[in-house]
């Protein structure tokens, strides 16, 4: 089935920016001036839109938000609440204006199934007061370099560029939004098209320098995370390990990555964990770079900033986080269920990343959907070389308040010519929700620490 590839009319999507790839530029101090003024602390809007359908940031959601629950679970801040409406393929068209051409096509793809229950708008992101004044205070210092490749003069901070002036500047952002140290537990699944599946169950730590007691950000001053994966089932996987040093210039200081395979008991290097590379265990449904909707080195493609718009996204979506809710639940045939899905209307940033010249990768154009509030990819549209819409991803976003860190509460990535899809990061099942503020240290992070990790 060969999907046309599909554009968003202008009507009603109104660009805030022209297109441009320029380098970035410094910002002015009445620019910076507006950040938690007319801004937010990140660089969203601050004021709701004219139709009153997205309302004013007032600062989102605090640690009060909700309750512990059992197994570090939290409590749903939206519980209770009905869809507004919902969007189906038989009154899509009313609705088009705010779909992008991945939703569009899902729709398309699966006239009588999919459909996307729309609610109230919450803009419930929010950070630590610490990442305010740390965005301000270094505002305007970083730069591009090697056309938008790389960042410099910005180490260990969040969200480089809140006032963007690229599209490179917005898909670094999306890499250097705010995170904590992290150890999680969750389960992958590619159903196949009659919606059976196999669950691969991973175990994951991620660390950044910055909270890390031992190691010497003056050293790490262009490293960006560590990030260690440990696959504990199905058994013919289990006890392999995948090792990631990412950096901020990764054409200064390439990404580094091993694996260990328990099979073999050995630790190699692994450059093939990066770009379009397969993802781990994943039956060849994502790319190394697919992972938290895009990661990595950008140097591949020429990211052209098209604009902000108001689109129905997957926001709040708590329901994903459900601990009494399965597995088998959410996963069904050729995507999730409808019914453990929330969206809402918010404006993001739209950016199209084209292949360079000379480079290769096989998504030949991708387009990020990313959320003003938090500077996460929530959509995202992936082509191949003969302009065909090919996969279309969706990150769930849920903020984890008791932390104040927006994240995925799962990620999918539908394969529209194969009808099949990947769904990633739900933990409903597992024996702990995520647990944020862990303290790693550096040693556990080394090709050292691999086989030790590998175990089973």
């Amino acid at each position: 089935m060969r999907i046309a590839k599909t554009l968003i009319g202008a009507g009603g999507l109104a660009l805030s920016m022209l297109a441009t790839s320029v380098m970035a530029q410094s910002l002015t101090q009445q620019e910076i001036d507006s950040l938690g003024t007319t801004l937010t602390p990140v660089g969203a809007e601050r004021a709701g839109n004219a139709a009153g359908t997205i309302p004013e940031w007032t600062g989102g959601l605090t640690p009060e938000a909700g309750a512990q629950l059992e197994r570090n679970f939290r409590e749903n801040p939206t519980a209770g609440e009905q869809p507004q409406f919902v969007i189906t393929a038989q009154n899509m068209d009313q609705y088009r204006e705010n779909l992008t051409p991945g939703q569009i096509a899902m729709f398309e793809r699966y006239p009588e199934t999919f459909r996307m229950p729309v609610y109230e708008t919450k803009r419930t992101a929010s950070f630590p007061q610490s990442v305010y004044d740390e965005v301000k205070r270094n505002a305007g210092q970083a730069r591009l370099v090697n056309n938008g490749d790389g960042i410099e003069n910005f180490s260990h901070g969040s969200f480089a560029f809140p006032i963007p002036k690229s599209g490179a500047e917005v898909v670094w952002n999306h890499m250097t939004r705010y995170r904590q140290n992290v150890k999680r537990f969750y389960v992958q699944a590619m159903p196949q098209t009659n919606g059976s599946y196999t669950l691969i169950k991973f175990e994951e730590e991620a660390a950044y320098p910055q909270y890390m007691p031992d190691v010497d950000l003056q050293a790490a001053s262009n490293t960006l995370l560590y990030f260690k994966q440990r696959v504990n089932a199905p058994a013919r996987l289990a006890g392999n390990v995948l090792l990631v040093h990412d950096t901020l210039d990764q054409l200064k200081e390439p990404r580094m990555a091993w694996v260990y395979n328990a099979g073999q008991r050995r630790v190699r290097r692994a450059p093939q964990v990066s770009y379009d590379g397969p993802g781990t265990a994943s039956d060849g449904m994502r790319t190394s770079d697919n992972f938290s909707m895009y990661n990595g080195a950008p140097d591949r493609y020429d990211w052209k900033l098209v604009g902000k718009k108001e689109v129905y996204i997957p926001y709040n979506s708590y329901k994903l986080t459900d601990p009494n809710l399965k597995y088998s639940d959410i996963l069904k045939a050729g995507h999730i269920n409808p019914e453990t899905t929330r969206f809402e209307l918010h404006r993001v940033w739209e950016v199209q990343g084209n292949v360079k010249q000379g480079q290769r990768h096989i998504y030949a154009q991708r387009n990020f959907f990313v959320d003003e509030d938090t500077w996460l990819i929530t959509l995202a549209d992936h082509y191949d070389a003969r302009g065909t819409l090919w996969r279309v991803g969706e990150g769930h976003i849920a903020h984890a308040y008791h932390v104040q860190l927006p994240g995925y509460a799962a990620e999918t990535l539908y394969d529209l010519l194969a009808g099949r899809y990947i769904a990633l990061g739900m933990y409903n099942e597992e024996a702990s929700a995520p647990q944020y503020g862990t303290s790693p240290s550096y040693n556990e992070f080394t090709p050292a620490a691999l086989r030790a990790a590998g175990v089973r």
